[in-house]
Formats: C-alpha cells, structure tokens, sequence
C-alpha cells in the first residue's frame, strides 16, 4: 500500500485517469466495442516525437544553442527576454515540458552565477507560461493539439486560425511583462562551461527522425511506418532512448480512452455533457482545465462535442492557471522549489498572478475571435 501510495504522489493524473477508467468498466463491462476506443495514431506520434526529441536533448543541442545565445547577454532584462522567448519558439517544435525541463535548470545556474537569484522567479514563472502558450501554436507543439488535430481531423489552415489571433497576443503580453526586469548589467562568460561540440552523425539522424515524425502529423507519411522507422534507428543509434520515453503519459491517454469510450456509451452522462456544452465549449474546457490538466480535459470533452475550434482554444488557453492546468508547469516548481534560496510561497503567487491575469485575457480574445467567426 505504502508503494502503491508514493506511485499515486508521483503519477496523480494517471492514477486518477486509472480509477476514472476502472469505475467506468463497472458500467460497460469490457467488450469488443473498447477495441474502437483507442487512437492508436496519437499514441504512436506522441512516441516517435518524445524519442526524438529525446534524442536531441541527449547530445546536447538545446544547451548548446542556448549558451551561444547566452553569450550576446548583457542585462538581467535581455536575459529574462531571451529565456521567456527561448521558451516560447521552441515549445512549438520539441513540446512545453521539454522546452521547461531545457531551459529552466540552465536559468538557475545562470543565476546562482550571476548571484542575482532574487530575479529567477519572475523569469521562471515567465518562462512556464511562454512554453504552454508557444506549445499552443503548432499541432506538435503539446499532446492536447497532436490528440485534437488527429482526432477531428483538423486542416492546418483551421488550426493556425484559430490559435493565431491568441497566440500574437499572448506573444506581446509576455513581451511587456519580460521589460518589466531591471537593466542590471551582468558580467560576461556567465554561462558556465563551454558548450561541447553535437556528434553530427546522432544529430542528422535525430534530424531525419523528426522530419519523419512531422510528415506524419501533417498526413504524408503512415503512423506505422514511422513507428517502425523510429524503432529501428533508435535502436541501433542510442537503444538507451526507449528509458526516457513518458510511458505515463500515454498510459494516461489509455486510460482517457476508456473512460470516455465508455461514459459515451451511457446515454444519461452523454446527453448531460452535450447540453451544458452547448455554446460554452471555450469557457468548460478552460475551466476543466484548472482542475485535472488540459491533456485530460481535451480527452475527455472531445467525446461530446463536434466544436473542435472552441475546444482546441479552451484546452490550449486552460494551460494557464493553476499549477496543475498544465502539468508542465509543475517541472517549473519542482526545479526551482529544491534550490537551496528557494520561496515556494512567493512562486506560487506570483505564478497564480502572472497565469489567472493572462488567462483572462486570452479568455477574453478567445471569446471576441468566437464571436467574430
């Protein structure tokens, strides 16, 4: 029990996306209808793009062209502008929780160097929020888009309309709020050791994993073929790949698979979800959000709406807010919570100040683009 119980504190959502779907099978009791549930493209995307990116990280790229760009700062403020927008571009390409687990150690370090730590939650709190808000803007950029774009079939002329308009927005907000750090000289070289130089044979075949990962998102390429591809390569490049894979994630979406497959099944819980979505799909999905993560929420409610716009946008917006609207944050604060000058309290506020005013705001122009259209 006490095992089971230290997994649960380190997996909630999946624990939880297992007893949803466990108490739903007392409902529907497992037939050859379950077989149907399953999205089996999404979960062989969602792997193929984390080895890959995976692969990336284990040679260093992202690092590397992080501190050459480092080496150009000379300003507390051009380094928060740098990491916040760091953050965000990049998030679109190798997904939010990467883009956090990068870039936010390598803040730290930068300014346990700098011995200016008094800056890092702001700049912390701004990176978080640029990663979610960046991952919204392309279909690979977070698991909620790769899973919506696929399941509705989306073209990408729709998904860039409509996460566009947010997306500048949230862009120019989080511009101004990086202004905002003090024009602090800093000394340079402050970027620690120097970067070591990218095996270039690893790097094109990472390279060519990802383009391969991207032409099968965008249709051109079979799901299984990338999977074997993936498969293969990975296997003969760095087999040590296939450890770092979240094999929690997609068994969260597994168990999201049940869960919804089933409560779709019963008429009285289908019906209910349908009526009180009804022209409310942006501000449910937001508000959903908040309370089980937006990658739960986008399962769950892409069962009882064809609204695919308003529920991409509510998901994507729904990230914002509390810590746990998108558990990527949560990589944020656990990163800065265990160094040793760390003010959990004062993170937390911050955070839920910078995210609620930015959510409200997205909520609002999301809400004036629905009515626009």
């Amino acid at each position: 029990m006490k095992r089971f119980l230290q997994w649960w504190k380190g997996q909630p959502v999946l624990g939880i996306s297992l007893l949803a779907a466990l108490i739903s099978m007392c409902f529907i009791p497992p037939d050859t209808g379950y077989f149907s549930y399953c999205n089996r493209t999404v979960l062989i995307q969602l792997f193929c793009l984390m080895i890959t990116v995976a692969g990336f990280r284990s040679i260093g790229l992202f690092e590397q062209i992080a501190q050459n760009l480092l080496k150009r700062a000379e300003t507390i403020r051009r380094i928060g502008i740098f990491f916040t927008q760091i953050c965000f571009f990049s998030a679109m390409l190798i997904t939010n929780d990467v883009a956090l687990l990068t870039f936010v150690p390598l803040t730290l370090l930068l300014f346990q160097n700098l011995n200016q730590e008094k800056y890092c939650i702001w700049i912390i709190v701004l990176e978080t929020a640029a990663a979610n808000l960046g991952s919204m803007m392309t279909p690979i950029g977070n698991p909620q888009n790769l899973y919506l774009y696929t399941t509705y079939h989306l073209r990408m002329t729709d998904f860039f309309q409509t996460m566009l308009p947010t997306g500048v927005v949230s862009w120019i907000v989080l511009l101004v709020l990086s202004i905002l750090l003090p024009k602090t000289p800093c000394y340079k070289g402050c970027t620690a050791d120097a970067p070591t130089a990218i095996p270039k044979k690893s790097a094109l075949v990472y390279l060519l994993l990802f383009l391969i990962c991207l032409l099968t998102v965008f249709r051109v390429i079979p799901d299984w073929l990338c999977l074997a591809i993936s498969v293969i390569l990975i296997f003969f490049c760095n087999r040590t790949l296939f450890t770092q894979v979240d094999y929690c994630l997609l068994g969260t979406f597994l168990c999201f698979f049940v869960f919804v497959g089933n409560i779709a099944r019963i008429d009285v819980i289908r019906d209910f979800f349908a009526q009180i979505m009804l022209g409310k799909v942006l501000w449910i999905s937001a508000l959903l959000s908040q309370c089980i993560s937006n990658v739960p929420a986008a399962v769950m409610l892409s069962g009882f709406t064809e609204n695919a716009k308003e529920l991409l946008l509510g998901v994507n917006l729904g990230g914002l807010g509390t810590p746990i609207a998108s558990l990527a944050s949560l990589i944020s604060y656990q990163f800065y919570s265990k160094t040793q000058q760390s003010h959990p309290g004062k993170y937390l506020a911050v955070f839920s100040a910078v995210n609620f005013g930015i959510l409200i705001l997205l909520l609002l122009t999301g809400w004036l683009q629905i009515q626009n259209t």
